[in-house]
């Protein structure tokens, strides 16, 4: 397939194969398999993190009662993706997915389809960085006169430079309406902090795609212009999770929260 490169790691690919996909290449499970002798809890931290978009767009949908989705950084579809969830809780959901890598782009065009008749699911090729253009070609789709959700998962942990990365958060706050809701995830060196900045190097040095750990402090920063809800940022697998017997989940390699623009 044009413009892929199976012989780098690609991120998208690499959390497909954490996650038990099968869309990945050699280079991206040795890449996958190096960062797990570091953090043997990957695995298990990438599934929390699938498990909070859920919780998150069900909060979303459910409990504030939002109808369009801007999903930035998608990554490769799999079991529970967000217009599954939101049309499933509101058929006439708007859902647009956003992202760069190629072979995302061709599974996203295969898959990522409305759920419902209802609904409508878009997917727009672009850069986050370029946030212009994501915000016009998502303007196809939404509208930005009504409240959005605004998911940036596993995205701005690969914008190294921390005002380029919350520079990017205020320009697409700015461009919603109040009402609208941040969801953000992040690779964190909150636990384990000195495997985790090992990892990074490691996956940096191997030419895949760059990325970065923040504490929780940093990730605050990034809800500046928005009142950020309970729990805070916390540990993905520790955001409003479902009720278990089994007490409190433990902290994960990737931390989490969500904001509301008033």
């Amino acid at each position: 397939m044009d413009g892929i490169d199976s012989t780098v790691p690609h991120s998208a690919r690499i959390w497909d194969y954490w996650l038990g996909g099968k869309d990945h290449f050699a280079a991206d499970r040795e890449a996958g398999e190096t960062v797990k002798r570091l953090l043997p809890d990957i695995a298990l931290s990438a599934r929390h993190d699938r498990a909070f978009l859920g919780r998150a767009v069900r909060f979303f949908a459910e409990e504030v009662g939002i109808r369009q989705y801007l999903d930035i950084g998608t990554g490769l579809p799999t079991a529970g993706n967000t217009h599954e969830i939101a049309q499933r809780a509101a058929p006439d959901s708007r859902v647009v997915y956003v992202d760069n890598d190629p072979l995302v782009l061709v599974h996203a065009r295969a898959l990522l389809t409305s759920h419902t008749p209802e609904g409508v699911t878009d997917y727009v090729d672009a850069d986050v960085r370029d946030t212009a253009a994501v915000l016009e070609a998502a303007a196809r789709t939404l509208d930005f006169s009504r409240p959005v959700a605004l998911m940036l998962l596993g995205v701005l942990n690969h914008i190294l430079d921390d005002a380029e990365a919350l520079d990017i958060v205020h320009r697409l706050v700015d461009a919603v309406p109040p009402g609208s809701h941040l969801a953000i995830s992040h690779t964190t060196d909150e636990v384990d902090g000195a495997a985790m900045h090992e990892s990074t190097r490691a996956v940096n040095e191997s030419g895949g795609t760059p990325i970065v750990a923040r504490s929780a402090r940093q990730l605050a920063g990034f809800f500046d212009r928005v009142e950020l809800l309970e729990p805070g940022v916390v540990s993905c697998s520790r955001w409003r999770p479902e009720p278990t017997d089994i007490g409190t989940p433990p902290e994960v390699y990737h931390f989490c929260g969500v904001g509301v623009k008033r």
